[in-house]
């Protein structure tokens, strides 16, 4: 049986700026479905990546395909005190689009912040203003959502909040999200596919075959540990020998 298209890929993709390679030979596919999460440590090239596949940045090795019409939904790595002029979630929401109302409410409502309509937006918290913005990119309909750390900022109690609504928005949308992350001990639960980036690929795959990867610990360190525990409890399996 033939896989289905990807909605968007890399093929050795590189991007150079001051003398260095950002990311080079990057090669990665995000189908319809699933979660993919890019993680690695701070200068490792996430960002940058997300912006080549968006297209924000040309790459200068390799190329990205996007699948024909391809419709994205982004979250930037954003803050609320960002936006210091009196502006309301509703009119954030509508900020550069002339999306219906009732297709922004119905975002908002999704996200489960229908309740912050007529809110601030820099009296949110980081929970709140996460989806708000989360709920601003779903009135896109996209194919693929993209997110650059969304749980920055987000205390213990809603980044467990904030993970199960993306799962729930991609099995109930058919879409596919594409994120970047430092924290892994939901990554380990909840992604379907998890790319390991230090510069290029050290590793990718399902997490219980990265997880114990030897380029995974190399990055993470002792830390790697901890994650491997995280994913065998939430699989339910024994980690004693």
């Amino acid at each position: 049986m033939t896989q289905p298209r990807p909605l968007v890929s890399a093929r050795s993709v590189g991007v150079y700026r001051g003398g260095r390679w950002l990311i080079h030979d990057v090669s990665l596919e995000v189908h319809a479905g699933e979660v993919v999460t890019v993680v690695g440590p701070n200068g490792a090239g996430k960002s940058t990546l997300l912006k080549t596949l968006l297209g924000l940045r040309r790459p200068d090795a390799g190329n990205v395909i996007r699948a024909p019409g391809l419709r994205i939904g982004y979250v930037p790595p954003a803050d609320p005190v960002q936006f210091d002029l009196p502006l309301t979630v509703r009119r954030l929401m509508t900020l550069t689009s002339h999306r219906p109302a009732e297709t922004t409410t119905e975002a908002l409502r999704e996200t489960g912040a229908d309740h912050l309509s007529n809110s601030q937006v820099n009296e949110l918290s980081h929970g709140e203003f996460q989806r708000v913005m989360l709920a601003r990119a779903l009135s896109r309909n996209p194919d693929l959502l993209v997110m650059d750390e969304p749980l920055r900022g987000v205390d213990f109690s809603s980044e467990a909040d904030m993970y199960q609504l993306i799962t729930e928005i991609v099995e109930h949308r058919g879409c596919a999200a594409l994120m970047t992350s430092h924290d892994l001990h939901y990554v380990m639960s909840r992604t379907d596919q998890v790319v390991c980036l230090n510069g290029t690929v050290r590793c990718m795959g399902a997490p219980e075959d990265t997880v114990d990867h030897p380029e995974f610990h190399q990055l993470f360190g002792t830390r790697a540990e901890a994650y491997r525990h995280v994913r065998h409890q939430c699989h339910g399996e024994s980690t004693e020998t």
